[in-house]
């Protein structure tokens, strides 16, 4: 069989997905069983994978699933907490003394807080607890969601305190061979991978600067009353300007400090100056913008999870302070649990784990229940059932209606990540082929030729699309990009640095962080209609980014130790 054939064979699984969820618009929980089944066939009966890795994949992906749970339950018990103490009036109340404009409470909240969250823990908590915050402050849930799923772009590569640079680059590399060849040319791993590091510093501000502007026009054109682009022209200013501030000392901080405090330092130097300068006016739209009634609003834009604060009993009147004191509190722990390294080694020791899962496969999965997100998200729960002074019934309905939106989420996601790890650990066969999403980027690269530095973030963008995580992303294709760059004759660095960059930008449509997402507010079904929103971002960060790599080769022929 021709590798051309093989390559088109391993995108089956993913060809099957998006027109299962994309164009027969089916919920995620009759078309992923079936993408699922068609990743074991091929990895039975084309890669050659012996029955017991198979399972062993899909077992691990099964633990992937659990932490992932995890995440999402942590995030709307932490909402419905808050929804039910009167945490979440406060919020929104607060958010009168800024703007009532729905499109800078967007800018604040999507993209400059969840910029925070992502850089502090990652692991997909970016939309899950972006999305259901601003379904309590009154956006509908699809545009939460669309919303939520955007700011998993360019703070993700300094996600979860630097995690895909400091992890997924390092561990995707031959680096005994690298170190050995730059050692040659008279230099080191050290200066190597701070060059990648400040690459994708500069790329990720010049494509993430724009950011901001299309998350507002993606919900004036979906999610407003006129559905018209023109909608966001009054709050363009505000959008580049907020761009701007976080974009600049993201950069100086990647550059600086190296990989992980960016995302970080970004947003709260951005929060510092933006929101007193949307309190003051400054560059602020004449009128105000807002959704249609929420009696206009098409069904597929309305959750299952349906926060009406004017019909919760029993809440308290809390100040704006003590209504955001939870999220910050969260931001604060999920700092000091990834920065202090004694905490860190003592939330990571309690593990629920298999190892070498049927045998000795090589194939491992593991849970953290208190160093994930979901474990620290649990603990503020239970923090501010005392800070708000909850009652035994309010709790009660919280944990309630949190538990049953987590049962849909989990049939979906038992059969999501076992396929993705199905894939993931194929290289494994009795073939002797490389692993699919290899053979997937492979077929691209021969494909393209010369111009290969245009698809080079789409490469990325596909590996985090199958994995849902730009870490392993960079562990699967780093290599491959590394080597492409080679054997085009440019600089090594530099692609790399693309690779990470374009699987920053994959976790916006990623399979499972959809499905995740969408849990969060009760959209589970819809999963097909997000991805179609979330498309159009992946594909600005994609082609802006591919077309700065087009640039930089061959316009400005940048270099590194080992081209010059």
């Amino acid at each position: 069989m021709s590798e051309t054939l093989l390559s088109l064979i391993a995108f089956l699984p993913l060809i099957v997905a998006a027109v299962l969820l994309i164009g027969f618009r089916l919920p995620a929980r009759i078309a992923m069983p079936v993408v699922f089944l068609t990743a074991v066939i091929i990895a039975l009966f084309v890669w050659d994978m012996t029955l017991v890795r198979v399972i062993a994949s899909s077992i691990q992906g099964l633990t992937l699933t659990i932490s992932i749970l995890w995440i999402v339950f942590g995030a709307i018990l932490l909402l419905n907490t808050l929804k039910h103490s009167g945490g979440i009036l406060a919020i929104r109340n607060g958010f009168s003394g800024i703007t009532p404009d729905r499109r800078i409470q967007a800018l604040i909240v999507a993209w400059l807080f969840a910029c925070f969250i992502e850089g502090a823990s990652g692991f997909g908590t970016t939309a899950a607890v972006a999305a259901p915050l601003l379904v309590a402050l009154g956006f509908p849930a699809m545009a939460a969601v669309m919303l939520g799923l955007m700011a998993q772009s360019t703070p993700v590569s300094f996600g979860a305190v630097g995690t895909p640079l400091i992890v997924g680059v390092p561990g995707g590399l031959n680096l005994d061979r690298i170190t050995e060849r730059l050692a040659q040319a008279g230099s080191g791993w050290e200066g190597f991978y701070d060059l990648i590091v400040n690459e994708v510093s500069i790329i990720h501000a010049l494509a993430g600067l724009f950011m901001p502007l299309l998350l507002v026009l993606m919900m004036v054109r979906f999610f407003g009353p006129n559905r018209s682009w023109r909608d966001a022209r009054e709050a363009v200013p505000f959008a580049l300007f907020t761009g701007v501030c976080f974009c600049v000392p993201f950069v100086i901080s990647g550059i600086l400090l190296g990989p992980a405090l960016p995302s970080m330092i970004g947003a709260l130097v951005g929060l510092a100056i933006v929101v007193p300068a949307a309190r003051r006016g400054f560059l602020m739209p004449k009128h105000s913008w807002e959704f249609a009634p929420r009696d206009q609003w098409p069904q597929e834009w309305i959750g299952g999870i349906d926060i009406r604060l004017d019909e919760v009993e029993g809440q308290r009147r809390l100040s704006v302070l003590e209504g955001w004191l939870p999220y910050v509190l969260l931001a604060l722990l999920l700092v000091l649990s990834r920065a202090i390294a004694p905490l860190k080694a003592f939330l990571s020791s309690i593990s629920l784990g298999w190892n070498n899962i049927l045998g000795e496969t090589g194939i491992s999965g593991s849970i953290e229940p208190l160093y994930l997100p979901g474990g620290i998200m649990v603990l503020v729960v239970l923090i501010t059932i005392f800070l708000h002074r909850m009652s035994g019934a309010q709790v009660r309905a919280a944990f309630h209606e949190s538990t049953r939106t987590i049962l849909g989420a989990g049939f979906v996601l038992i059969f999501t990540i076992p396929m993705v790890r199905i894939l993931i650990n194929s290289g494994v066969n009795q073939a002797d082929l490389v692993a699919m999403p290899v053979a997937m980027a492979r077929l691209v690269a021969d494909g393209v030729g010369g111009i290969y530095p245009l698809f080079a973030p789409a490469v990325g963008a596909l590996g985090a699309f199958i994995a849902g995580s730009n870490t392993v992303s960079n562990l699967m294709l780093a290599q491959f990009q590394f080597d492409v760059a080679g054997a085009l004759g440019l600089s090594s660095a530099l692609m790399v640095a693309f690779q990470a960059v374009g699987a920053a930008a994959g976790n916006m449509i990623a399979i499972h962080n959809v499905v995740a997402a969408s849990a969060t507010v009760g959209l589970l079904g819809r999963e097909g209609s997000v991805m179609r929103r979330t498309l159009l971002p992946t594909l600005y960060y994609v082609l802006f980014t591919g077309i700065i790599a087009l640039l930089a080769f061959y316009l400005f022929g940048v270099g590194d130790p080992l081209t010059g």
